[in-house]
Order: structure tokens, then C-alpha cells, then sequence
């Protein structure tokens, strides 16, 4: 896609700090870091969101999130990693093209990631569970 600028960095029609690049994957700075070292790991195919991604195309993300996460710790020296994926709007996705933010963290960088956890009844969650393996039988 011609408008989307992951597909322009991964095509190399639009400047990037590439980390890595293959048939499958491109991964580079993020320009709007949360922490030095942000870094994105996208398809290089245009996928929008993790529902329109294929097994192989998953794997390969996630094999290349987790090396850049380890070259992170190595070469950072980062105390842990944050990995996160958003989908949709609704979700905190802000470019409609499939990627992963691997953030480098430290201890004590203020940066948080919190819910208001609840804790239903286990009939609740019984529920659920048997709603959701309904869904996955279409899938």
C-alpha cells in the first residue's frame, strides 16, 4: 500500500534506522521512542492487525521480537523488556499495518503499564472460557 508508511520504510521508499530486514520482517527506531532503544518490528507485507496474519508470518515476528528483545539486554544493557501489540483503535493501534514495539526498560523509568484488574467469580470465567473455545472453532 502506497499511502501506508510501514509498507514505504519496509519497500526503503521512506528513510528509517533500519535494525533488521528480511523477506518477511523489518524492524526499526521507532521516531517517537518511550525509551532510547524503542524499536518496531513489522511486516513487510501490508497485514493490518494481528487477525488478518497468517501462522508463518506470526512466527516470524515474534522470532525477530524476541532476538531484538535479547539484543536489547545485550547491547543496552536494559534491566527488562516490554513488548507490546495493539489492534485497532479501540486497541491503541495508531498505524493500521501489523507491528510490535520492543521497549527496553530500566528499573525505576516511570514508564507503566496498568489495568484495573478484577477478580470475577470462577462460574464467570467458566462462562467466558466456553464463549471464547466457541469462537475459536470458526477460526
Amino acid at each position: 500500500m502506497a499511502e501506508c508508511v510501514f509498507c514505504r520504510i519496509a519497500a526503503g521508499t521512506l528513510p528509517a534506522s533500519i535494525v533488521h530486514r528480511d523477506d518477511d520482517v523489518v524492524a526499526f527506531m521507532d521516531i517517537a521512542p518511550i525509551q532510547p532503544g524503542h524499536v518496531l518490528v513489522a511486516s513487510a507485507a501490508h497485514v493490518e492487525n494481528l487477525y488478518g496474519l497468517d501462522p508463518a508470518l506470526a512466527g516470524a515476528l515474534f522470532r525477530t521480537a524476541a532476538r531484538v528483545a535479547t539484543a536489547l539486554k545485550r547491547a543496552l544493557g536494559a534491566d527488562g523488556v516490554t513488548v507490546l501489540q495493539a489492534n485497532e483503535r479501540a486497541g491503541g493501534q495508531v498505524v493500521m499495518h501489523i507491528h510490535l514495539h520492543v521497549i527496553p526498560r530500566r528499573a525505576g523509568d516511570g514508564l507503566g503499564f496498568s489495568w484495573p484488574a478484577t477478580q470475577p467469580p470462577r462460574a464467570e470465567l467458566d462462562r467466558l472460557a466456553s464463549v471464547i473455545r466457541h469462537g475459536l472453532a470458526g477460526v
